[in-house]
This record gives structure tokens, sequence and C-alpha cells, in this order.
């Protein structure tokens, strides 16, 4: 009788889950999370990093006709669903996992596939190399209150102080870096659906950023021979010129005005629809408190970092506009948020791109915009972001 409890007992356990220590997905695919799995199958794994190893095989693969399975590099054939070629990526029309099997296609012009791995190796160079980041004395943050996801937007002021407690502007807003990129930040009208115009001035200093960002900092050369070396560009001049078109090329995101661009989205933030829409950047962010045209509520999540740069997820009030969850890599340079952030693009455009500072796990989610293109069929930037800390 003993036995046959003992029978029952492991059977029902091994259909729970709990005590298999499988590293399979097979006949696990869409099952409930389980804290005592080893890795896990249902959709929520690729967000968490958990996954089990073959997840995409068993659980995630594309329906027939759809995978690039044995056709990388193949014709162009009208008859098929998607395609897998070096082109596809012009044409909006790869098959879901060509990036997996055959390179991938992002803001570059192809060449070799670029793997995580290889990824966060790249991110661990770029912040081993933002010399220019401010030091724990430069810049010194007051988070205050934190509030769980289920309360971000409560539009609660919980944190009676600013943010940024302290800031030392003459050491930083000497270096090139950050005095090209501040020059930038009032030159968008921020409402969309208002056309931008700029001057000669101010395309001069769009120019100027680039330049001092990716062409004067060991951190900007290095994302170069990096992205050299994997094949997306020829020179340095295709790459910065890139740069000018994914980032400062101009698209309608309201009533067909020439409105927006990656740069403004991102870097400075914009209003649409009576939101906060983009913004993502510390240093604009310390620049509008200052002001007394940003009112900091609060946070809802925190990178694991101790020393800058440190992610926050943050609420905050813009000029009567609320931004519910504005995530930020906080105390960085610019030419780091800018390399991090092309890196992802060019890499895993309109996806989630795996990083590590420091050993840590930093998620930045992308998004292409896809109503618009520049070159041979290339995508603007629409947005990018920490999607994680």
């Amino acid at each position: 009788m003993k036995i046959i409890l003992l029978v029952v007992l492991l059977v029902t356990l091994f259909f729970l889950g709990y005590s298999t220590g499988s590293t399979s997905c097979q006949g696990r695919c869409d099952e409930k999370y389980n804290s005592q799995n080893k890795c896990h199958c249902n959709s929520k794994c690729s967000q968490y990093d958990n996954c089990c190893s073959d997840y995409e095989a068993l659980c995630n693969a594309p329906a027939p006709g759809l995978s690039c399975q044995g056709r990388c590099g193949e014709k162009y054939n009208s008859q098929n669903k998607c395609h897998c070629n070096t082109k596809c990526g012009d044409h909006n029309n790869c098959c879901s996992d060509y990036t997996s099997l055959c390179g991938s296609s992002g803001g570059g012009d192809g060449g070799s596939d670029i793997t995580d791995a290889e990824i966060k190796s790249m991110s661990e160079t770029l912040y081993a190399l933002d010399s220019n980041k401010p030091s724990a004395s430069e810049l010194i943050i007051d988070s205050q209150a934190r509030v769980p996801n289920s309360e971000t937007s409560s539009q609660n002021d919980l944190s009676p102080r600013p943010l940024f407690k302290y800031l030392d502007e003459a050491s930083l807003f000497s270096k090139p870096s950050y005095a090209a990129f501040m020059a930038l930040l009032d030159n968008y009208e921020r409402n969309t659906g208002t056309t931008e115009d700029f001057t000669p001035q101010q395309l001069a200093e769009q120019d100027t950023f680039l330049r001092e960002a990716m062409s004067n900092t060991e951190l900007g050369r290095e994302l170069y021979a990096f992205l050299f070396t994997k094949g997306r560009y020829s020179s340095e001049e295709e790459f910065l010129h890139d740069l000018k078109m994914m980032w400062f090329g101009l698209y309608s995101r309201y009533a067909g005005k020439m409105d927006s661009s990656g740069f403004e989205h991102i870097f400075a933030g914009e209003i649409k629809g009576g939101k906060i829409s983009g913004f993502h950047n510390w240093l604009q962010f310390y620049r509008l408190e200052k002001q007394g045209l940003i009112d900091y509520y609060s946070h809802s999540f925190d990178g694991p970092w101790t020393s800058h740069p440190d992610v926050l997820g943050m609420q905050f009030m813009w000029d009567g506009y609320f931004k519910q969850v504005g995530s930020s890599i906080i105390g960085c340079s610019p030419e780091f948020d800018l390399a991090v952030y092309s890196l992802c693009y060019i890499t895993r455009p309109g996806k989630q791109c795996k990083l590590s500072l420091g050993g840590k796990s930093l998620v930045i989610q992308t998004y292409t915009w896809d109503k618009s293109s520049y070159g041979n069929g290339k995508k603007y930037i629409g947005s990018a972001f920490p999607a994680t800390p």
C-alpha cells in the first residue's frame, strides 16, 4: 500500500512540475509559472530571461512557411509569406526567426550575425569606457518614495523634494559631449502636430553632438569599431551619416506634420494626446526640474547598481502633463546613452536587447518607426528605453 501511495505522489508531483527539475520545455509549453522550476516555458519567460533552452524551438516556433529554417540567403520569391535574405529588413518582410537563424536586419546594412553574448560583451566595454560619467560627488539624487506598479497611474505626489539633490554643472557641462548635448535640448517643439523647423545653427549642433559623442570619445570609437568588424558599416563616415538619419531624421507622429524624431522623442520628450510621450533622459529631467517645470512624484523601479549609472522608472508631472512610468539611465554620459541605444537599435530593432553593465542585467526595448523610412528602406528610431532594471 505504501509503495502505491509513493508512486501516486511521484506521478502527481511530476505533472505539477515540482520534482522533475526538467530543463526542457517538452510537454510544458504555456505551463503556469512555478518558482520551483529550473527554467520556464510560458510567454513571460523571455521577459525575465529564464526560458528553457529549447523554448523557442518547442513553444515559440513559427508556423509552417513562416520560418527561415533551411532558407537563409534564399532568392526572393513573391509566393513566400516571409523572406530570409539580406534585403528582407529593408522591405520589412523577414520571417520572425530571421535574426536568430540567419543574422540581423537592424539599422545597418546587414552583415554577419551579432549574438546576444556579443551584445552583452560590447555593453560591458561601453560601460567600462564611460569615463565622462559623473562621480558620486558630482551627482547626488534623492529618489524618495517608491510605489508598486499598481499605483503608478495614481498621480500622487509622494516626494516633497526634487529628484536631483546636487549636480556639479561646472565640472560636467564643460565637457564637450555634455555641452553639445545640452545645446540640442531647446531646439524642439514638444507638442506633436507642430512642424519642426531648424535653423542652420541647430542643424550644425546635431553634427557637433555626433562628432563629440562618437568620434571624439573612446567609447564612441569602440562602438564603431565593433559594428565595422561585424560588417554593419564600411566607414566611419557611413556610420555617422546613418546615426544622424536614424536619430535626427524627421517623421510625422500627428496630422502629417514633420514633428518628431528619435532624438526628440527619447531624449527631449514630447506631448501627444495630452500625455508625455517618450522622455527617457536624465539630463533633460535635471534641466527641466531646475527650471521648475518638472515635479517628481515617485519611482516604481530602481536598478541594482550602487554607483552611476543606475536606472529609475519615474512618475512625474511636466508642466501639467503626467508620465506614468518614464524610465531612464541615470548618471551616464550623453555618449553612453547614445551608444547603448544605438547598439540595441542597430542589432535588435523593434525588440528587447539584453545588456550587461558591471555584471548586472539591463533590458533595453527598442521600437522602429514603420510609417516612413530613409535611405534604402531603413527605419527611423521610434523609441528606446530601459524596459527592466
